[in-house]
């Protein structure tokens, strides 16, 4: 019995002496990670069962979705109510359109204006059916031998007809200052723009003056205070304001493409017509009567 016993510690001190001396084991090295994976962490299988245990106890009280709501509920909001002496609230003023701006029209400006032959203003255009001008200007004076001579009143007239009108009063004006020893002070006036037709408004045609491209002149004013008509001294033919009426008439069939006088029909007896129409295949015909 003794002798199993000490067989039986020396086996145990023997065990232990060989664990110590042992050496320590290398714990093994962990695999490659396989290409692929991620780093996302495994979803928490437990997830849904803790979720149910963290739901509430749904009340058993509560009214089921979709089910209406039993009248008299205090628990329900009350709509708010405008105080009686509430004023209305203002309505914000409707937007007013901004009219559309009107088409910019185009128009030429007159070299005579620039060059200072003629004392005008640009106008509108003028439209009225068949008649009207795209740049009519209001003429008030024409330069003649170096000075401005007015007309009796403003006319409105196409650059064309403007422009030619100093030539003419400087072939008045060295008339009179060859034959009269005066100067010419005033053209005198009396039709210009009318939309019209001919011969007074008799005619189906439509005139030169509707297109703003005639003149009428009914008389002409001298520096020394002397005036002369038309309808007044063109008759006597002989007399000095006759030979002169005579000699106005002529220099204007040389400026203009049409001129009429008295001697032309009775619609032109008291005055002279001249205008920039166009006379012939090419417009180059002058009607002088």
């Amino acid at each position: 019995m003794l002798r199993t016993s000490l067989l039986t510690v020396m086996l145990l001190l023997s065990s232990l002496a060989l664990a110590q001396e042992a050496p320590e084991a290398i714990p093994p090295m962990p695999r490659d990670r396989p290409e692929g994976l991620t780093d996302a962490p495994p979803a928490d299988a437990t997830a849904p069962a803790d979720a149910e245990a963290e739901a509430p106890e749904a009340d058993a009280n509560a009214p089921e979705a979709g089910a209406e709501r039993p009248e008299g509920d205090l628990d329900a909001p009350e709509a708010e109510q405008p105080p009686a002496d509430a004023a209305p609230a203002a309505q914000e003023p409707a937007e007013v359109a901004e009219p559309a701006e009107p088409p910019r029209p185009y128009q030429t400006q007159c070299p005579a204006v620039i060059g200072g032959q003629i004392e005008a203003k640009l106008l509108p255009p003028i439209d009225e059916g068949e008649c009207g001008t795209q740049s009519p200007l209001a003429v008030t004076g024409i330069l003649v031998n170096g000075r401005m001579v007015p007309l009796s009143s403003e006319a409105t007239l196409t650059c064309e007809v403007a422009t030619t009108l100093p030539q003419w009063g400087e072939a008045i004006d060295g008339y009179l200052q060859a034959r009269e020893n005066t100067e010419l002070a005033s053209l005198d006036i009396g039709t210009n723009y009318n939309c019209r037709g001919r011969v007074g408004g008799s005619s189906d045609r439509l005139s030169e003056h509707g297109m703003a491209n005639a003149l009428d002149v009914v008389g002409f004013t001298f520096a020394d205070g002397r005036t002369v008509t038309v309808e007044g001294d063109w008759p006597a033919a002989d007399a000095p304001e006759g030979k002169f009426l005579r000699f106005a008439h002529d220099a204007a069939c040389s400026s203009f493409s049409t001129t009429l006088g008295p001697e032309a029909n009775a619609e032109h007896h008291d005055h002279f017509h001249v205008d920039m129409g166009c006379h012939g295949a090419a417009c180059q015909a002058r009607l002088c009567e």
